[in-house]
């Protein structure tokens, strides 16, 4: 009777541990399954993050060909009758001062100088009465152009992206409110090359207007914001070379430097 009593003890205790040992497990199994849904938590977290700044960041250039007259007739081109848009990627942006480095591929760099419009919302199909809502800021930049390699194509009657769209083709300023200008229609600009005006400008003389830009484009190709419109340059452009210093100013406001090496 005694033998029975404490095996059935043992028995007891064993059994009793046995289901302490499966309670600990089944725990154990769902810490687990708390920590793998964690880290996919975060994991999902992370890559929704990811997807906001693409959103954020990537943007496009949309750039404008021979939007003053005098501009077309330096390069014995006629007047368009509607704006002529080409595209740089967002590999071509130059910005915080940063050198150019002047490409093998090319033996005539020039610079283009122009104003340009940051897009602040989405926009398909604008009418010129919302247009102007469509840019929140304005800055400066340069339209590199390996001229030679432009000539080649277009004798070829072929696009101009390998002379326009090369990386680094795209300088741009840091960006001023719209709000801050004095009058946004009519800004003065200019670029210094070692020091001397080289080209000077005021966009009160553009063929299109920004308004007729954003128009024009979004019948096409759809605004989104962060967007830039490079938005033409004036009579005056002309090559560079290596150990050049360009200044851009818009009025007696410095916008850029940027060394060619």
């Amino acid at each position: 009777m005694c033998i029975n009593v404490v095996v059935f003890l043992h028995f007891w205790i064993s059994f009793g541990h046995l289901l302490s040992l499966l309670e600990q497990a089944k725990k154990k199994e769902y810490r687990l399954k708390d920590i793998c849904d964690e880290n996919r938590a975060k994991a999902l977290a992370k890559k929704s993050e990811s997807s906001i700044a693409l959103k954020i960041y990537i943007m496009k250039i949309i750039a404008i060909g021979r939007n003053y007259i005098d501009h077309a007739k330096e390069l014995n081109n006629p007047v368009p009758e509607n704006p002529i848009i080409f595209l740089k990627p967002d590999t071509a942006v130059l910005k915080d001062n940063k050198d150019f480095y002047y490409p093998e591929f090319s033996k005539n760099i020039q610079f283009e100088t122009e104003v340009v419009l940051r897009i602040c919302k989405e926009g398909k199909h604008v009418t010129q009465k919302f247009a102007s809502t469509y840019f929140d800021a304005v800055g400066l930049g340069i339209d590199f152009t390996a001229r030679d390699v432009q000539q080649e194509l277009k004798a070829k009657s072929l696009p101009w992206e390998l002379a326009k769209a090369f990386d680094h083709s795209a300088v741009i300023s840091n960006l001023i409110p719209k709000e801050e200008l004095a009058d946004v229609n009519s800004i003065d600009f200019s670029l210094q090359q070692n020091g001397q005006t080289v080209q000077q400008g005021n966009t009160k003389d553009m063929i299109f207007s920004y308004e007729d830009l954003i128009v024009y484009t979004s019948k096409f190709i759809t605004l989104r914001k962060g967007d830039l419109i490079y938005t033409g340059t004036p009579v005056g452009v002309g090559p560079v070379a290596i150990g050049d210093l360009l200044e851009g100013f818009i009025g007696e406001q410095k916008m850029f430097s940027c060394k060619i090496k």
